[in-house]
């Protein structure tokens, strides 16, 4: 069907080369969702494409995606239609998002290593904070979650970390190979800090106050970073968490994969993906996340 799809849009006019690997690109995360939801396509309605939609709005991705990813919905069903497949377009009705004047940031590769590449590693903070920016870009955490990372949630010979978010709520995040190098960096200037009683646990500690981090502390850096990268967009740690999900679905991540390292539940239905296999979101990380394709 995808094949079928490829050579009608290749056929038709007025769509560029650009144009037509992401209209594939955004039919097969479609039909991904189809089959984890067990939906054949001639069942799909307004209704499944709406709750689709909702899924991507859950992980954070802009309005903007979203209304590409319905172009390539009506292209992709307006073809099933000529091609006999289906009698009617299931997306007849349907309305892009309205382009909103607040889009969440997301940041390219290249501009997530320009920040990274101005932090002053003769500074005592140095590592710590390129460390911070990976694991925030790498894990797609909350700044909440990271200043809370304690020691006893890293699995680093697995390749996970325990994340305790929202409600209290725990998840294990897979962590990429390069956040794991920059984490064991830290732990070199980490040792040199004597933590006050009842901060030894902390992963990401501040020198002079021997306690672990703040948001604020977090958030002001970041922004000092940005700027000396000369980047204009408005950065924050949510920045990074945005950049995380776009970059994997992006790459041809799994929706629900992205949605369980988010520590998300569906907006659509209430499921929590606890039965998704550990071994199959580290996959999804190593396959799929743009820092692991640099070589």
């Amino acid at each position: 069907m995808v094949d079928k799809y490829r050579t009608y849009i290749l056929l038709e006019q007025g769509l560029s080369e650009n144009t037509r690997e992401a209209y594939l690109r955004d039919v097969r995360k479609f039909l991904d969702y189809l089959k984890d939801e067990n939906i054949d396509v001639k069942d799909v309605n307004l209704e499944v494409i709406h709750r689709f939609s909702w899924t991507l709005v859950d992980i954070g991705i802009s309005q903007r995606s979203i209304a590409r990813q319905h172009s390539a919905l009506r292209s992709f069903f307006k073809f099933l239609v000529l091609d006999g497949f289906i009698d009617s377009d299931p997306t007849e009705l349907l309305e892009s998002p309205k382009k909103s004047k607040h889009l969440p940031e997301v940041l390219t590769l290249e501009e997530v290593d320009a920040i990274i590449s101005t932090i002053d590693l003769s500074q005592p903070f140095g590592q710590r904070d390129r460390a911070i920016i990976e694991m925030l870009y790498s894990c797609g955490l909350r700044v909440s979650e990271l200043c809370n990372l304690k020691l006893s949630d890293l699995f680093l010979d697995e390749g996970f970390i325990r994340v305790v978010g929202k409600g209290d709520k725990q998840r294990l995040v897979p962590v990429s190979p390069r956040a794991e190098q920059e984490l064991k960096l830290w732990f070199i200037d980490r040792n040199a800090i004597t933590p006050k009683d009842g901060e030894e646990d902390y992963v990401f500690l501040s020198e002079r106050r021997r306690q672990h981090l703040s948001r604020i502390t977090v958030f002001h850096n970041i922004r000092l970073y940005a700027e000396a990268a000369g980047i204009t967009k408005t950065i924050s740690p949510h920045t990074f968490r945005h950049t995380f999900a776009t970059h994997l679905l992006e790459g041809g991540a799994n929706l629900r994969a992205i949605q369980a390292m988010l520590g998300h539940e569906s907006i659509a239905t209430t499921e929590i993906y606890t039965h998704i296999d550990r071994s199959f979101l580290r996959r999804q990380i190593l396959d799929y996340f743009p820092r692991n394709k640099e070589k």
